[in-house]
């Protein structure tokens, strides 16, 4: 492609016009008269100054060479005529220095002829370039496609080759398997004839010699087993007295070590019990400074507000007939409710907002029954928490939301809601070992009434009381709960001090510290359960001394605590806690 410059239009330059003509008027020496013409010529002569072109400077400087020739006639002329040689002179100097603005504007467009073919060709060559960049990668895109083909067609051909070879080897060894077998099975029936022929005469020699031998035996029998009999009859006589007399030594010693081992084991449950005491009575003082109460207190608190809630609203709603129809018409509308809850935010909300209507109808229910009605409330969670989170442990989840949303609205249910809690899990909510005696300092009436404070229920596959296993299934269920309950911030007022968050902290560190339940195959059963519902959440709100209690734990798992006993006992059911405790230890201490 060619580009030249635009060609020059007809029209004139911004500057340039059409010449004056003026007549041409001769003077001696070239230089006009002294007159009035003289200022007309020098204005004639500036226009003409004005249009010229910087082509004529060459020519005007060579008429400037003569200047000498003008410089030795000076003295010739007048004062006039040099003056006006002088203007002449100043005239030419001024052309020469003359800017045509035509000239430049074809110069300006010369050079934006030059930029636009400039930018054209850029551009072409750029659109250029990219055909033949599409055009290559259109090639090796279908090259790839054929050679994704060509590969495809070649390995497909190599499968049929590998499938061909392994059918044929397959055939050919089934051909030397069924020579092998052949030659085989024509091998032993030579030897297995053989071999009858050899057993069946070696079989006669062995009967008659048998027969022989019977015989001979049969008297030498006869003969041992008198002597034997004899022997045994003497030696009966000596074993029995022998065994009479160890077995008086061993009922003896059996009997000492058991004493001995009461003795001392209850000489180091008063020692303990003693410590105890007096640590409670150094602390008891710092502790009423700061609010707080031991374990003991803290139960038969519970206790007492069960006890009260029986002798008072219980007792007043089951003895008053229209009491006890209002309290059964709206506990019959709890349960279902209850069951109907579900993991998300608006099922919680609503459940929530129809068990409150119910608590609180239009128009207010008897204070008595108003009471019996949170205890029923307190039951259906808890039998809730008992049978679902033990299934599915999840389900607790929503469940404590709810509870916590109705602790802030309903007064009185936390408290009802704790003893209820303590009445079906015993002491392990606290935790604490359950007293010898009641809140009252009342011996328990036997051993039956004290495993039902303990939280012990009929067990549903017999009329007995249910198994450490059941028990502590059960038990588990409640506590997830209750952990779950311990994590969620109250709403509105501020939370019992039974579910407040640092009752977490203070359910291990009492833990910790009661050998009696760390013994019992639940112990590690309901570690196992707080560690996963709030262990890593405890981490980061204690930190390095929760850190302590997590090694504690560790340690009580796997070597034992300081008498040397697991955690959970010996039982199998016992190990098989202390491993999912010590897993979630080890879940918990991995995480950053």
């Amino acid at each position: 492609m060619r580009f030249r410059a635009p060609s020059r239009t007809p029209s004139p330059s911004p500057v340039r016009g059409k010449p004056r003509s003026r007549p041409r008027k001769s003077y001696a020496f070239g230089v006009p008269p002294d007159s009035s013409d003289e200022d007309s010529y020098s204005e004639s002569d500036s226009d003409a100054v004005s249009v010229s072109s910087s082509s004529s400077s060459s020519s005007d400087y060579s008429d400037l060479g003569k200047a000498p020739s003008v410089r030795l006639r000076a003295s010739l002329r007048t004062s006039s005529e040099q003056r006006y040689i002088e203007e002449t002179v100043a005239a030419i100097r001024l052309r020469t220095r003359h800017h045509d603005p035509y000239e430049e504007w074809e110069r300006q467009t010369r050079r934006d002829a030059f930029r636009t073919a400039r930018k054209e060709i850029s551009e072409t060559q750029a659109h250029l370039l990219d055909e033949i960049d599409q055009t290559h990668a259109q090639e090796k895109k279908e090259l790839a496609a054929l050679y994704e083909k060509q590969l495809a067609e070649v390995q497909t051909q190599l499968n049929t080759f590998k499938l061909q070879q392994e059918n044929e080897e397959a055939k050919l060894r089934e051909g030397w398997k069924a020579r092998d077998r052949m030659i085989w099975e024509r091998i032993e029936s030579v030897i297995k004839l053989e071999e009858d022929k050899v057993a069946k005469k070696l079989e006669e020699e062995r009967k008659a010699q048998e027969e022989k031998e019977r015989k001979r035996k049969e008297e030498e029998e006869r003969k041992r087993l008198a002597e034997e009999k004899r022997k045994e009859e003497e030696e009966r006589k000596a074993k029995e007295e022998e065994k009479k007399r160890k077995d008086e030594e061993d009922a003896r010693q059996a009997e000492e070590e058991k004493r001995s081992k009461a003795e001392e084991e209850e000489r180091q449950a008063v020692e303990e019990e003693k410590l105890k005491k007096e640590r409670q009575e150094a602390e008891g003082e710092q502790r009423s400074g700061l609010g707080l109460s031991t374990a003991e207190e803290d139960w038969r608190e519970a206790r007492s507000n069960l006890l009260t809630l029986k002798a008072e609203s219980m007792r007043f709603v089951k003895s008053n007939k229209e009491a006890k129809a209002e309290w059964s018409k709206y506990r019959r509308q709890i349960t279902p409710k209850v069951g109907q809850l579900t993991n998300d935010a608006d099922s919680i909300n609503r459940i929530s907002l129809q068990l409150l209507n119910i608590m609180k109808p239009t128009k207010p229910h008897h204070e008595r029954i108003y009471i019996a009605l949170l205890s029923s409330l307190s039951k259906a969670i808890l039998e809730q928490a008992e049978t679902e989170v033990t299934a599915e442990k999840r389900s607790a989840i929503p469940l404590s939301q709810v509870t916590v949303n109705l602790f802030s609205v309903l007064d009185s249910f936390p408290e009802i809601f704790f003893a209820k809690l303590v009445q079906r899990a015993g002491g392990w909510v606290i935790p604490v070992v359950i007293p010898q005696t009641d809140h009252d300092g009342r011996p328990w009436a036997d051993e039956q009434e004290r495993n039902k404070i303990m939280g012990y229920r009929k067990s549903a596959t017999s009329d007995n009381l249910e198994t450490p296993i059941e028990y502590s299934m059960r038990v588990s269920g409640i506590m997830r709960l209750y952990f779950h309950i311990l994590m969620i911030p109250p709403l509105e007022r501020p939370a019992y001090k039974m579910f407040q968050l640092p009752r977490f902290w203070v359910w291990f560190a009492r833990l910790m510290g009661e050998k009696g339940l760390l013994e019992t195959v639940a112990a590690p059963q309901l570690i196992y359960t707080g560690l996963d519902v709030m262990g890593t959440q405890a981490k980061a709100i204690w930190g390095i001394q929760w850190v302590k209690i997590l090694a504690l734990i560790y340690e009580g798992v796997t070597v034992g605590l300081g008498n040397g006993k697991l955690i959970g006992g010996e039982s199998a059911e016992g190990s098989v806690n202390r491993t999912r405790a010590r897993m979630e230890v080890e879940r918990i201490m991995a995480e950053r």
